[in-house]
């Protein structure tokens, strides 16, 4: 009699016998493992077109949110460009298929950030980032940046949105965030950001805009309540991209005509 197939053999075990329940839940195991690795991958570019398309339109909501500009992006819409940091000046590279995400990541895309350097806690820096800016006619209105840094328990993505001025803050908006929800979370929450509103961001070249309790001056932000470490991380991120290892160069350029 010809021997049977090993997999019929195993099959024909008893249902109570504990190899064949341990070989049937690794096989369920594998299957299932395998479903959702397949899947993973067959959604990953929709879900980040999704999460794209949901970043958009929140910059979207804040620009609309400040006076005069929906008018303006109605008619004359939004630049993008990619900046050189380090030149603080527009590259050759196309805005439509820049990862900066990937970049900051690709070594030799970025740039390792000593601990002195590093107020943002983000090891590398990418090379060049995105940035949009709202004009009209020659008048620059806006000028949008871009900054993150990591938080108490996550990294902090935001856009800071500067005034033609180039010194007051038009809006801020945390566009991805991980902190402990009914604390840290709350950076992502109306109060706070709008706590930024028409707040100056440097003095005399230095970076001044802290977080404080009872904020009253020109440069202070109303600290969240129970979340210090969140709500000075959320500062000290900005005080990194506007100095000279992140947007620092560019926002002089701009000061002064040159950024092209």
């Amino acid at each position: 009699m010809a021997e049977r197939n090993p997999l019929r053999r195993f099959l024909d075990r008893p249902n109570d016998d504990p190899a064949k329940a341990m070989g049937v839940a690794a096989i369920v195991a594998a299957l299932c493992a395998l479903v959702l690795s397949v899947s993973a991958v067959l959604l990953r570019p929709l879900q980040e077109e999704n999460r794209l398309a949901a970043r958009a339109g929140q910059m979207a909501a804040m620009l609309e949110a400040v006076p005069g500009i929906a008018e303006l992006l109605e008619n004359g819409g939004i630049e993008t460009h990619v900046v050189d940091l380090a030149t603080g000046r527009i590259s050759d590279t196309d805005p439509a298929s820049f990862d900066q995400a990937a970049a900051a990541q690709d070594p030799e895309r970025s740039t390792a950030l000593t601990p002195a350097q590093d107020l943002a806690a983000i090891s590398r820096r990418e090379d060049e980032s995105l940035v949009w800016m709202v004009r009209e006619g020659d008048d620059l209105r806006l000028v949008v940046l871009p900054v993150r840094g990591a938080g108490y328990q996550s990294m902090i993505h935001a856009y800071l949105a500067l005034e033609g001025d180039l010194n007051t803050v038009a809006a801020y908006s945390v566009y991805q965030q991980g902190e402990t929800p009914g604390l840290g979370a709350r950076v992502a929450e109306p109060a706070f950001q709008q706590g930024w509103t028409g707040k100056q961001v440097a003095e005399d070249g230095f970076v001044m805009i802290d977080t404080t309790s009872g904020a009253s001056g020109p440069y202070e932000v109303e600290m969240i309540s129970g979340a210090s470490v969140t709500s000075y991380a959320a500062v000290d991120m900005v005080h990194f991209w506007l100095g000279e290892d992140g947007f620092g160069p560019f926002l002089d350029n701009l000061r002064e005509g040159t950024w092209r």
